[in-house]
């Protein structure tokens, strides 16, 4: 990737977590192979491709749940190719991912404020005018909400962490399209004030709506990239399905 301080003399966005040639996989199989790409300050990098092309396998790696076989990952320029998970979530990023997006024994609540010092709900309220649902149901076992109702929780409890930058997996999934429409203007608020995000999603619509930057993946490789307004629906489409 490009160095940070030649980005910044000519005016280029320097990324703020950037992956070059990433290869990585379950088992000795190689799910990603040689995908590159990069999140600057304050925008979306989504991530379009076919079921089992190995877009989810990627966010892991970027996360460090799965170790990279070749390739780096940097955050803020600093290598993190060799840190734990825990450690790059101490430096700023999180992750919610696609599957068991909550815990299912624990309550609403405790799924909000688990990973928080401040038990408090405060930080929670302009979140829960997007997504009443939840405050009403915040001392119900999460495990019995809708597919959709959980992920909406996960995205609630992963925006109000304010990391600089978040991965999320499929926010949309199951998800009603008022609510996704919630998820798409929050998203925008929080681009605003300068927060990076990194969005694997299948909904077309939900991504043009939040994309600058797309990133297709076939097969484990990249097949497209560049910008929102480059990259016509069509093209899009052509990888999305059979």
């Amino acid at each position: 990737m490009s160095d940070t301080s030649t980005d910044e003399a000519r005016g280029v966005a320097a990324p703020r977590l950037a992956f070059n040639a990433v290869v990585g996989g379950y088992g000795g199989l190689d799910v990603v192979r040689g995908v590159s790409g990069a999140v600057v300050r304050g925008e979306v990098l989504c991530i379009i491709g076919r079921n089992g092309a190995g877009k989810s396998t990627l966010l892991k790696l970027l996360f460090g749940q799965l170790p990279c076989a070749c390739g780096s990952v940097s955050f803020e320029g600093r290598s993190i190719t060799q840190l734990e998970s825990s450690q790059r979530r101490a430096l700023g990023l999180s992750y919610c991912p696609q599957e068991r997006p909550v815990f299912d024994e624990l309550s609403v609540r405790d799924n909000l404020t688990l990973m928080r010092a401040d038990r408090t709900l405060e930080v929670f309220e302009p979140l829960f005018e997007r997504f009443p649902i939840l405050a009403k149901r915040l001392n119900q076992r999460a495990g019995t909400l809708s597919g959709g109702e959980k992920k909406s929780l996960s995205f609630v409890r992963g925006l109000s962490e304010a990391q600089p930058v978040l991965l999320l997996d499929e926010p949309s999934e199951g998800v009603q399209w008022e609510n996704i429409e919630h998820m798409a203007a929050l998203l925008g608020g929080a681009k605003a004030a300068g927060r990076s995000f990194i969005v694997v999603e299948q909904n077309l619509a939900f991504a043009e709506l939040i994309a600058d930057e797309y990133l297709v993946i076939e097969q484990g490789g990249v097949a497209l990239v560049g910008r929102r307004g480059d990259i016509g629906r069509e093209q899009l489409l052509a990888h999305l399905h059979v």
